[in-house]
């Protein structure tokens, strides 16, 4: 039993750590190896993965979680077994090696891919007819192989329409090397402007989308800052943020969107996955001076409500929606309905703001402030698995619920009148 005496904070991440490490029992290290062409009945996902990491001598393992000298880039392929196999949503990793692809992810292939030669050339094979590229960059406590296959589980899972990138960071993947890990975000910025840009500057491409998890977040909004007080603003290539439980200081976020564009029509369209029962940014929040973390937030409430709104942000509140995750830190990914909206509708540029998207579950279309004012809508929030808070959408709701208040009272005086 954990002594009651023990500071709560270290308390805290000896629980998460135990968390995180029983999730992880079980994987083999090595899994980079290339396996060949799988077996008919499987899937690949082709993802260019650029990197900051140093390479590392370990066999299958390719890169380490140190910090490397530059940005190096591969061409790699991962098979994904058969639908009826797995689940969306999940990475099935291989409980030994060699693995067997009709059961677990395998690494089909791996070819370096540096310099701008060669990930153009990658591109020129990979962007759809959209000329959509979709660069994800992960979160804290990854391995290589980690980002790696998460990304390729939510590239198929989603079906985006997009040519998928990663970017991965030097994440030591301890739960312990947090501060580590922070730095090496930072240490990653002008390498991932650097990926950006080869995006951005080929003609054949027409739109970025930036999707971003939990200390990802930081790196991806710090480095679109950066871009943005270097040109005087963000390229215009680059019209979709997503950030999926963002580790990020509320405070600091407001101040790097005012760098990024002092309006909405200024800076790209940031959307917001929240969940406020986040076990691993509640962590964070008790290591980082006990500011809220902006994947916490419930952005109905102030001072949230009107920041949003004023931001023009669109939020997706997940804190009703059940996944495997026991930290509840990843449901972005491994809820089936969520990658499907993040494929079907948010790299497409869509607006998120009815209910008939096609999730197959209900889609809670939610405006801000309109669960607190009331109270048939705040039945919506609780009752539905994901709840879509937007300006567009609050303004509609509010213009409806006026309508319908005036009709109220009119009947009303109607009737007393009688």
């Amino acid at each position: 039993m954990m002594n009651r005496t023990m500071p709560r904070v270290l308390r805290s991440v000896i629980f998460a750590g135990m968390v995180v490490l029983a999730g992880c029992a079980g994987r083999p290290e090595g899994v980079m190896v290339p396996s060949g062409e799988p077996p008919a009945g499987t899937s690949s996902v082709d993802l260019l993965v650029a990197t900051t990491r140093a390479p590392s001598g370990q066999p299958g393992v390719l890169f380490s979680g140190e910090r490397g000298s530059q940005l190096e880039m591969r061409d790699i392929v991962v098979s994904i077994p058969p639908e009826g196999n797995r689940k969306v949503g999940q990475v099935q990793w291989p409980s030994k090696l060699p693995a067997d692809p009709m059961k677990d992810f395998t690494t089909v292939s791996i070819t370096p891919a540096d310099g701008v030669k060669a990930g153009r050339a990658w591109l020129g094979r990979n962007l759809p007819k959209s000329r959509r590229v979709l660069v994800f960059v992960h979160g804290f406590n990854n391995r290589y192989e980690d980002a790696v296959y998460r990304f390729a589980q939510i590239v198929h899972d989603s079906k985006t329409d997009a040519a998928p990138v990663i970017f991965t960071w030097p994440s030591r993947a301890s739960i312990f090397d947090y501060s580590y890990d922070k730095e090496s975000t930072n240490y990653s910025r002008d390498a991932l402007e650097e990926l950006l840009r080869y995006a951005v500057d080929t003609p054949e491409v027409g739109e970025i989308t930036i999707m971003a998890h939990s200390m990802g977040t930081w790196l991806a909004v710090e480095t679109l800052r950066q871009m943005a007080i270097r040109d005087g603003r963000v390229p215009k290539k680059i019209q979709q943020v997503i950030l999926a439980s963002p580790d990020l200081d509320v405070d600091v976020f407001g101040q790097q969107m005012r760098a990024i564009g002092k309006e909405a029509k200024d800076r790209p369209q940031f959307t917001l996955f929240v969940s406020r029962d986040d076990r691993a940014l509640t962590l964070s929040r008790r290591i980082s001076g006990n500011v809220d973390r902006l994947g916490q937030i419930n952005p109905a409430e102030e001072p949230y409500r009107s920041m949003l709104e004023n931001q023009g942000i669109t939020v997706l509140d997940l804190t009703a929606l059940k996944s495997g995750d026991r930290l509840n830190h990843g449901k972005f990914a491994e809820s089936p309905e969520v990658v499907r909206l993040i494929g079907n509708r948010l790299i497409d540029g869509q607006a998120v703001t009815d209910s008939q998207v096609g999730l197959g579950e209900r889609l809670g279309a939610v405006a801000l402030g309109t669960a607190q004012t009331v109270g048939s809508a705040a039945s919506i929030v609780v009752s539905t698995p994901i709840a879509v808070f937007d300006p567009v959408t609050r303004k509609n709701y509010d213009n409806q619920w006026r309508r319908l208040g005036n009709t109220v009272e009119d009947t009303t005086t109607t009737a007393v009148g009688q």
